[in-house]
């Protein structure tokens, strides 16, 4: 049963489960419909994730539709809109960051907008803002920079205008706030 290999090769394999059914007309759909239902779990979690490996530098500007798992140097800009992106242990990232969800295992240097949540874990390092609806520091992180709690509604444009007036003049910015 634990033997994926032998799923994609034994034609049988996927038959077994469908014993259970009475007629054997049903069990031709469900064939070519159980192959469609085993790769739902895999293309969510690793096939809409591309990977950028430890050998790999990337200067320029990253954009797509997919999540992103960075092992390598990537210096530029990233913007993955509603997706997530990773910079793993080994990764080195010298770049603004913008997407739904950032996790931070290796170096970062540059601001990271997130629409939902951005995650610095112990081995992270990360200089530059944060603005997102939510942030998470564990021990042992490094940061080094501001951070802006935004509602997951509010438009990126007010976030730049606010972040500049703050950057500027950062003791009134914080009076006028309060």
């Amino acid at each position: 049963m634990w033997k994926p290999t032998n799923q994609p090769a034994t034609p049988g394999r996927p038959a077994e489960p469908e014993r259970p059914s009475p007629s054997a007309v049903t069990t031709a759909p469900l064939a070519t419909s159980e192959p469609a239902a085993v790769p739902r779990p895999v293309s969510t979690t690793t096939s809409d994730q591309a990977t950028i490996g430890k050998s790999l530098v990337i200067k320029g500007e990253v954009t797509g539709s997919e999540s992103l798992y960075i092992d390598g140097r990537v210096e530029g800009s990233i913007n993955l809109s509603g997706n997530r992106v990773t910079i793993g242990r080994n990764g080195v990232v010298s770049a603004n960051i913008s997407a739904r969800e950032i996790v931070v295992l290796g170096k970062v240097r540059g601001n990271l907008t997130a629409s939902d949540r951005v995650d610095i874990r112990s081995d992270g390092s990360l200089t530059g803002d944060v603005v997102a609806a939510r942030i998470s520091i564990e021990d042992g992180a490094f940061f080094k920079g501001g951070i802006d709690i935004r509602k997951a509604g509010s438009k990126p444009e007010e976030v730049s205008s606010t972040k500049s007036v703050s950057s500027a003049i950062p003791e009134p910015a914080i009076a006028a706030r309060a």
